[in-house]
């Protein structure tokens, strides 16, 4: 039996304890109680394993859980493994082996490391996407969301990669290339399987008022969605049978319209380019085939460009000819492709008309064009019928001018897109989907012909034509039904397709008939908490919604949300060390001198910053390490304790070892170091019989961890039971129940020493469901009070008072108070300002 805190010791023992009594685990036999259901956004299982940064958020739901189940809850907190994606085929190709081995060594890894965090998780519903028994149902809501038509096929645009020949996300192109590899990449349209968000953006964006969520990602949401209403509009092309409508939010300015700029992919541009400028056209369009849309964005907020097709089209109000301009800040599948340009009122479209010498009208007053673009809203001018009108009525007047004349009507657009839904990878969900190539038709897979497995390939790269790398397994690919030769869909789901449901398949995850059982979905949902961090904002969090209310539609969930709460926990960033050639430096290749980096044994100075952990960074904190030399449980503290929980945060290695020392003194305050039994200061007296000053504090302890722990505020919790713990230490005796106490306070932040602790005070069972100790609020008032003493409104000294003693009593004290008295001496006090429990002033 250890004498000393030895986290080497203890902990290893009660995770053990926890794992063979699989404490933690928790059925679908009883209902009957409360339920809490917090929930980690769950990892992707990488090669290079956790660091520091990650145990944050799963420390912070480890705390609720805790806390819930000890308040009588039922409480469900699972974890699982998002384990399809690319990473790992990447790895496949390099190393020449299945991807699933490597994801599920990495998940043994991942598995071990949050194990040794001592996290409370039911490992008993442990999930894994990358596995059949859960991808069939990933494939099977896929039939829902294709029966009911928002799943479908189209030509849309795509970042195509020729050397690995596949569709890169927006996000893998940086300056026309491949961000992984060099690679040239170039804007093909493609044939691509498409899931219908935007057929949910008006739902999607009125619900996000049910949800307690950070305003930041609400709003997020909110722009990304991006409704706008406005109108669309007709724009004939000049002496051709061929037209184009654009969409405006601002249809009153109509008149002040003196071009119109396309997308470069759009499909007019090659039929309206004039033979002078198509040589011009062609290579604007050729270079923009290398560009991002993320590049173009950026590039576009820089400078614009663009190319004039030598066409125009008729103003449909004014009848102007205006010309049509080709630019790469317009985008092809962004509304209709094609914009209206109004100068004189959009600052984007004042900087092209400035760039390349177009005409600028102003056509609502209270500007200067001249020097700037008037964006604002206002009285109309230079618009005939719609002169004098404000903006408001002037959308009116002219959206119902142009449905009588036919050239457009009063439309509702949303920014989102439909969710391009098909990746040409091997390492993911294969479609449930047939195709006949004789016809054309789209079959689906039977359902109980599910789930249509992976094929064993020996290679994992797309074919030499393009082709997906499952094109390779031609016996997989053919399927004879009913006298017919079908071809299996060769291209697979996108790694988000796993993590949209995953939250409910954790309700019933041994399920081999269905997703999960009604009741359980009943009972569980929705998720109370769910945390994770910030980037998944406007990606992850809208397309899980996205999916839940296609299965509340189809009777198959109860609520229309699926996260009742979201936390984001902020940042901890590493410390990167660099020379002024940019080369990163490991930690044990730095040595400080006089607080200044230097590289070890060299007169290289170096560069020290807070950045995001990152293997090429070097300065990834690996958990394993903080805890082999201070213990889970001061990791766990540490992180809790270093700031808000939604704040960014430097990690500093010396804070560990602080809060060892706390876990250290709280450990001695309650055993003997030198015999390992309980220290002589527990005695068996009730909590009565100890000082006033004991029984008080405790009480507050427990009052401020439990609201703390609502809120959310960990490190005030944390500072608390720290404060107790050094006053308690004063004491000649503490009670064995304000020891129980203050043992299942600290419980859910320090789970490994709270339980040993337990057990040493006397306890055979675990604390885990003891119940959460109450407050006495008659003891949570102190005896005294602190007060300022003034004169003349400037504070000169602190008084420490009782709390019941009177005015005339606390103004003698104030008097003779250091720093007062020799103030006061030979002055005539004028007025006393007396605030009772705060200050003193005199006035002289």
């Amino acid at each position: 039996m250890s004498t000393r805190y030895s986290p080497s010791d203890i902990e290893p023992k009660w995770q053990q304890f926890w794992e063979d009594q699989q404490t933690f685990s928790v059925s679908n036999d009883d209902f009957s109680k409360p339920k809490y259901y917090v929930l980690d956004m769950f990892p992707y299982p990488s090669g290079s394993g956790l660091h520091v940064g990650h145990p944050e958020g799963y420390t912070a739901t480890d705390i609720i859980a805790r806390y819930k189940r000890m308040n009588g809850f039922n409480v469900l907190h699972p974890m699982g493994w998002d384990a399809f994606g690319l990473p790992a085929e990447r790895a496949a190709i390099r190393e020449g082996r299945h991807p699933a081995l490597i994801t599920q060594e990495n998940i043994a890894n991942f598995r071990g490391q949050i194990k040794r965090l001592g996290l409370s998780y039911d490992w008993q519903r442990e999930i894994d996407t990358s596995k059949v028994d859960y991808y069939r149902w990933t494939q099977w809501i896929f039939l829902k969301l294709y029966e009911q038509d928002l799943a479908y096929l189209a030509e849309v645009p795509v970042n195509w990669c020729p050397a690995q020949g596949t569709v890169l996300a927006n996000e893998e192109v940086q300056d026309g290339r491949y961000v992984e590899t060099g690679d040239l990449v170039e804007r093909r349209m493609m044939r691509q399987w498409m899931l219908k968000i935007t057929a949910y953006a008006e739902r999607l964006l009125n619900d996000l008022d049910e949800l307690d969520w950070p305003a930041g990602i609400i709003e997020m949401q909110r722009q990304w969605i991006g409704k706008s209403v406005g109108a669309r509009v007709r724009f004939a092309i000049r002496d051709s049978q061929e037209s184009f409508e654009v969409f405006t939010t601002r249809p009153d300015t109509l008149f002040g319209a003196t071009f119109c700029v396309l997308a470069p992919e759009h499909p007019l541009v090659a039929g309206i380019t004039t033979d002078a400028q198509r040589p011009a056209v062609n290579d604007y369009v050729e270079r923009v085939k290398h560009v991002s849309d993320l590049d173009r964005e950026t590039a576009a907020a820089k400078e614009k460009t663009g190319v004039f097709t030598g066409a125009y089209a008729v103003n449909p109000v004014s009848g102007e000819p205006v010309p049509v301009w080709i630019a790469d800040y317009v985008k092809v599948d962004y509304g209709s492709g094609a914009i209206m340009a109004v100068p004189g009122h959009d600052e984007r479209d004042y900087e092209f008309a400035k760039a390349f010498g177009l005409p600028i009208l102003e056509v609502v007053a209270g500007g200067d064009i001249s020097q700037a673009a008037h964006a604002e809203e206002g009285t109309a001018v230079n618009s005939r019928f719609l002169d004098g009108l404000q903006t408001a009525e002037a959308k009116v007047k002219m959206i119902a001018w142009l449905e009588q004349q036919e050239l457009g009507q009063g439309e509702t657009t949303y920014k989102l897109r439909d969710w391009l839904f098909s990746r040409q990878r091997y390492w993911g969900e294969p479609f449930p989907i047939l195709h006949n190539e004789a016809t054309g038709e789209i079959l689906t897979v039977p359902e109980g012909d599910l789930p249509i497995t992976l094929p064993e390939l020996s290679e994992y790269k797309p074919t030499e034509d393009g082709q997906p790398p499952l094109a390779r397994a031609q016996e997989w690919m053919r399927v004879e039904m009913d006298g017919q030769t079908l071809l299996r869909e060769t291209n697979t789901m996108p790694q988000w397709a796993g993590s949209c449901w995953y939250y409910l398949r954790y309700m019933d995850p041994r399920n081999t008939e269905r997703p999960f059982d009604p009741e359980a979905e009943k009972y569980w949902g929705p998720v109370d908490l769910y945390v994770g961090g910030v980037e998944h904002a406007v990606l992850h969090l809208l397309y899980s919604r996205f999916w839940h209310k296609v299965l509340f539609d189809c009777g198959l969930v109860h609520t229309r949300e699926p996260f009742k709460k979201l936390f984001n926990q902020g940042m901890i960033l590493g410390i990167s060390h660099r020379d002024a050639n940019g080369r990163f430096y490991a930690p044990g290749d730095v040595e400080y001198r006089d607080g200044k980096p230097f590289a070890k044994g060299a007169d290289t100075p170096l560069s020290a910053r807070e950045e995001k952990m990152s293997k090429s960074r070097l300065n990834v904190v690996n958990p394993d390490d903080v805890i082999a030399e201070y213990g889970a449980d001061s990791l766990r503290l540490y992180e809790m304790f270093m700031g808000p929980l939604e704040a960014v945060k430097p990690w500093q290695t010396n804070g560990v070892k602080g809060v060892n020392g706390f876990l250290d003194r709280a450990w001695s305050l309650l055993i003997d170091t030198a015999s390992g039994a309980l220290s002589s200061q527990i005695t068996d007296a009730p909590e009565s019989a100890c000082s006033d000053e004991l029984r008080r504090e405790i009480n507050i302890t427990v009052h401020k961890v439990t609201a703390d722990i609502e809120n959310m505020r960990f490190n005030t919790a944390i500072a608390k039971m720290m404060e107790f713990v050094n006053l308690a230490k004063k004491q000649d005796a503490i009670p064995r129940a304000v020891a129980e106490k203050f043992v299942l306070v600290l419980s859910p932040f320090a789970p490994h020493i709270a339980e040993e602790l337990w057990q040493r005070l006397g306890h055979a069972d675990s604390l885990a469901y003891q119940a959460w100790p109450a407050a006495d609020e008659n003891w949570l008032e102190a005896d005294t009070v602190t007060m300022t003493v003034h004169i003349n409104g400037k504070r000169r000294a602190e008084l420490q008072v009782a709390r019941d003693l009177d005015k005339a009593a606390i103004e003698v004290a104030a008097r003779e108070a250091d720093g007062v008295a020799d103030k006061l001496a030979g002055q005539t006090i004028k007025k006393v300002i007396f605030v009772p429990g705060k200050l003193v002033n005199f006035i002289i």
